[in-house]
């Protein structure tokens, strides 16, 4: 075996703790740029209390926000059976029945149109509209309360509704408590029954109100017909009829 002396051996092991360096090197940036793959899972999925927002709810979906569409199906009478937050044959049956009756792409699953159509947002934070306060509901749901208890609850998201389009509009005050207290704007308001208590009805109607459903399309006006003693609400244009109220513009 031929013999190495020290220098050389010094050589050697400098050069293979050069090789070592590189090598480490390389294993170092190989583990920061490496795509790191987690496993496939159903994008649409809801995990109940969660802050995520979706972009559709369909067949194969649970959590709190299929809940909130079983149970807001169930009030307008498309009935999914139990709220249990799964959805099921029965809720995607409920859905496409909903969708046909607004007149809806009929795919069984809620996107953006559909949840707007039946006044829920997509987004599993907060429901409601952040330009209003706790006060702001409490007044809207007085007014629904007392405008239009024993309406059919589309009804009362209606009657919410025009209070919001009000707000909206040039035409009236643009806060909520102006425009129910502007003078003799409001039956209720004048005869004192704004005064009352609202139901559950009558809050869970402004907040859906207020998340951005209409079912007047924009609607300023209603009027029951068999109560009212004005001729000049008799001229506005009626779009359409919701329990015992004509909504017009």
């Amino acid at each position: 075996m031929k013999k190495i002396d020290k220098k050389q051996l010094v050589n050697i092991l400098d050069k293979n703790k050069i090789l070592i360096s590189i090598v480490c090197a390389m294993i170092v940036i190989a583990s920061l740029t490496t795509t790191i793959v987690y496993p496939i899972t159903n994008s649409n999925s809801i995990v109940a209390d969660s802050y995520m927002e979706v972009a559709a709810v369909r067949k194969g979906d649970s959590g709190s926000k299929v809940k909130e569409i079983q149970r807001k199906l169930n009030e307008l009478g498309f009935s999914v059976g139990n709220v249990d937050g799964i959805f099921g044959s029965k809720t995607l049956a409920a859905v496409k029945n909903f969708q046909k009756s607004r007149g809806l792409t009929v795919d069984g699953i809620v996107g953006t149109n559909t949840a707007k159509a039946l006044g829920i947002s997509l987004s599993s934070g907060s429901s409601g509209n952040s330009n209003y306060s706790g006060g702001d509901i409490y007044l809207l749901a007085k007014t629904i309360h007392a405008e239009a208890r024993g309406e059919p609850y589309i009804g009362q998201v209606a009657v919410g509704a025009v209070v919001l389009n009000r707000v909206k509009s040039s035409s009236f005050p643009n806060t909520i408590s102006g425009v129910v207290y502007q003078p003799w704007a409001f039956t209720a308001v004048h005869d004192g029954q704004i005064n009352l208590e609202p139901n559950d009805s009558a809050m869970r109607a402004a907040k859906d109100a207020m998340n951005g459903w209409d079912p007047t399309n924009g609607c300023i006006y209603y009027f029951n017909p068999a109560t009212a003693t004005s001729s000049w609400i008799w001229s506005r244009e009626v779009k359409l009829t919701i329990g015992k109220h004509k909504f017009a513009i």
